[in-house]
């Protein structure tokens, strides 16, 4: 009886679909995947490969030589941002963290680069006060 029931229920659900609302997506919208390769093993080693129609492209892989099992991963990834300047990035990813590499990010100023005289003024102050604070305890 439970079996009816459930059938019976389950035929008369409405069909519905999922996507986005029509009025909201355009073929001039829709871009199309080129390229779609994804290589994984079982010991945890991968490799992707993705391009669109508009011009992203990712390519990345990984395996688990890190310590406790983390994956190293490496890659690249290029697109074309919205003022038209053509982005290219290449990274890794190991124990150092996330480390990208592009011509577009900025770059910390070269060391040693030059004190600043307070700077200095304030690390002497604070050496005299370490030695008066030295001495104070010796007596």
């Amino acid at each position: 009886m439970k079996l009816v029931v459930l059938v019976a229920l389950a035929l008369a659900a409405p069909h519905v679909t999922y996507g986005a609302p029509a009025d909201l997506v355009s073929v001039e919208d829709v871009i199309p995947i080129l390229r779609d390769d994804r290589f994984h093993e079982e010991d945890g080693r991968f490799n992707i490969e993705i391009e669109t129609g508009n011009g992203i492209r990712l390519s990345q892989g990984g395996s688990p030589d890190g310590p406790n099992g983390a994956v190293y991963q490496a890659g690249e990834y290029s697109y074309t941002a919205p003022d038209g300047t053509p982005v290219h990035v290449k990274f890794v990813a190991n124990e150092n963290g996330y480390q990208p590499e592009s011509d577009l990010l900025p770059i910390a100023p070269e060391f040693p680069h030059p004190i600043p005289q307070f700077v200095l003024d304030q690390i002497a102050k604070a050496a005299l006060e370490d030695a008066a604070a030295s001495k104070e305890n010796d007596e």
